[in-house]
């Protein structure tokens, strides 16, 4: 069995323990629901089916503890994201190989990573992306993410009606809503945020935007896609550590909640501001808390654990 531990933040940061917070899972959301009931299953079949893959397939565990090892977390923080996106999000596929089937079939499709015709690398050329000028990919992409939600969400801008919905689903789905991502169902936009820290530590080939059959190809093959994973992960770990104060690497329930629910920094600083406020009224400090996504993960982690 792994014993939680992981990446431990280099200053001292109040631990948030292992385990719930909540004594009952959150809500799922009604979209899940659906989704779970359409294909004639339950969220507990879908679980069994991706403990069934991680159990069955030691070469799949041992990419996992590679990839852990290589980004200095806990091997739990990657199962959690993978059980908690194929439990609730997806069906996992019973064979690896599947994956790699897969990721070889976005090396020739007709992709493109647009709105209404726009390419996102002449959309992120509009003069309200001009702030957005940092070199590494995470706080780049992260910036282009935040003037997306400020100057174009939801609004009419230059005569042009933009959706009220996330850039990732906006820009980076080419094909439909809730397409399949691979192992870590990654967005192509978090997979573009993280090609700077996986280039350093894995040795992968940056990504571009403008190339997104290989971005695809790259969040569908197992022997890549993990590597984003891990790094998505402890992004978050040090992002609430440098942020708000709270090392989570002990606790996968949050870590899979961050990597469900994605902006780390952005809810890193909301919690920050928070506790401030909670601070000055002498109320004690709230701490992250696992949504419904996490709090399967910690609720099953003794069973996850025992496979590793």
């Amino acid at each position: 069995m792994i014993v939680i531990g992981g990446s431990i933040p280099a200053f001292a940061a109040t631990l948030v323990p292992p385990g719930n917070r909540s004594v009952e899972q959150p809500g799922v959301p009604g979209a899940s629901l659906k989704r779970t009931k359409s294909g004639g299953t339950t969220f507990e079949a879908k679980y069994r089916k991706v403990y069934a893959l991680l159990k069955n397939d030691r070469a799949l565990r041992k990419k996992i503890v590679a990839a852990a090892g290589a980004y200095g977390i806990d091997p739990m923080h990657i199962v959690g994201a993978i059980v908690g996106e194929h439990t609730y999000n997806v069906d996992a596929y019973d064979r690896l190989q599947t994956y790699y089937v897969k990721a070889a079939a976005y090396l020739n499709a007709d992709l493109s990573f647009a709105y209404e015709g726009e390419n996102v690398d002449d959309f992120i050329k509009r003069p309200q992306f001009a702030e957005c000028t940092a070199s590494d990919s995470y706080t780049l992409w992260t910036c282009r993410e935040r003037v997306w939600n400020s100057a174009f969400r939801g609004k009419t801008v230059g005569g042009m009606a933009f959706p009220d919905n996330r850039f990732a689903a906006v820009f980076f789905q080419p094909y439909y809503a809730g397409q399949t991502f691979g192992l870590g169902q990654l967005s192509p936009l978090t997979a573009l945020q993280m090609s700077d820290l996986v280039h350093q530590v894995s040795g992968l080939p940056r990504l571009d935007a403008g190339k997104p059959n290989q971005v695809y190809e790259t969040i569908m093959d197992p022997d890549m896609t993990l590597d984003y994973v891990a790094a998505a992960l402890k992004q978050s770990i040090e992002a609430y550590a440098r942020i708000a104060d709270f090392d989570i690497s002990q606790n996968p329930g949050v870590t899979a909640t961050l990597y469900n629910i994605g902006n780390a920094d952005a809810r890193a600083w909301a919690l920050k501001r928070e506790n401030d406020e909670r601070a000055a009224r002498g109320e004690a400090p709230r701490l992250p808390e696992e949504n419904y996504y996490g709090w399967l993960v910690n609720e099953k982690l003794q069973e996850l654990q025992a496979l590793f």
